[in-house]
């Protein structure tokens, strides 16, 4: 599995170690975290801080074996995992730092604007495969997903293609760079990435979940939530371990934080 790595050191003495935290997960929350870090990191000179990307699921394991302080998520944790976290004696702990928009993007040469979630689960099961079922070109419907292991992943098969499978010809990209790449660089492409990701490479497509208000991912449409795909972006930790990680969740949380979350392109929990 390709991992994205962001590693942010500052140190100074022997009690940096003190406050040094490890932070594992949601390809998702890389820009957020990686610029929430480097503010942190010039107000607190003595903090080591450790960002590795990887999915969701990656940083919840981490969680588990104790080789990450906190997980990121763009995923409620599973029933499944939390049952595993309690049966080692470990409670977590969820707190919500931000929310996203789930961006639905096709290469810029294709002329479909809208898609209602119907014919996004179409595509991604399979069900449409060209494009001229939904009002373009005569050209084959190249799909790119995350991996499974991705919370992005676990989203987008839950709130659009409503628990339906995906198509088993996916094409399954380890990072959402990966997917702008891809579909910037196939005719036929369509992939989802989160809004802060969303650049002049891609087009994005606005998505009706109503068949009549068709709406473009924006932070503004985000916000104010008519946009129908959003969802909150989670940091787990052990309770119990407050005193490594509160520090960083709590000035992400801060008046200063949260402007760092508009600022990247995330919507602020408050």
């Amino acid at each position: 599995m390709k991992k994205i790595i962001v590693v942010l050191i500052a140190l100074i003495g022997i009690s940096t170690w003190a406050s040094a935290q490890k932070l594992k997960g949601s390809d998702t929350l890389l820009p957020l975290v990686q610029k929430e870090s480097e503010n942190y990191l010039k107000k607190n000179k003595g903090a080591n801080i450790t960002i590795t990307g990887g999915g969701s699921g990656v940083g919840i394991s981490a969680l588990m074996d104790g080789t990450a302080d906190i997980a990121m998520s763009s995923r409620k944790v599973k029933f499944d995992e939390k049952v595993k976290l309690q049966e080692a004696g470990k409670s977590p702990v969820e707190v919500i730092v931000a929310y996203d928009a789930l961006a639905v993007v096709v290469n810029p040469g294709n002329k479909v604007t809208n898609l209602t979630r119907e014919q996004l689960e179409g595509i991604f099961t399979g069900k449409i495969k060209n494009w001229k079922e939904v009002g373009g070109d005569d050209l084959k419907i190249v799909a790119y997903s995350r991996e499974t292991s991705s919370g992005t992943y676990e989203f987008f098969k839950t709130d659009v293609l409503k628990n339906k499978n995906y198509m088993p010809s996916i094409l399954s990209m380890p990072a959402t760079g990966a997917i702008i790449q891809s579909v910037s660089q196939t005719k036929g492409a369509i992939g989802y990435v989160g809004l802060a990701y969303l650049n002049k490479s891609v087009k994005a497509i606005h998505v009706s979940y109503d068949g009549k208000s068709f709406v473009e991912p924006s932070f503004e449409n985000a916000k104010a939530k008519t946009y129908p795909v959003v969802r909150p972006l989670y940091f787990y930790y052990i309770k119990g371990a407050e005193k490594v990680v509160k520090p960083f969740t709590d000035y992400i949380l801060s008046a200063e934080g949260q402007t760092t979350v508009k600022t990247v392109g995330y919507i602020p929990v408050k």
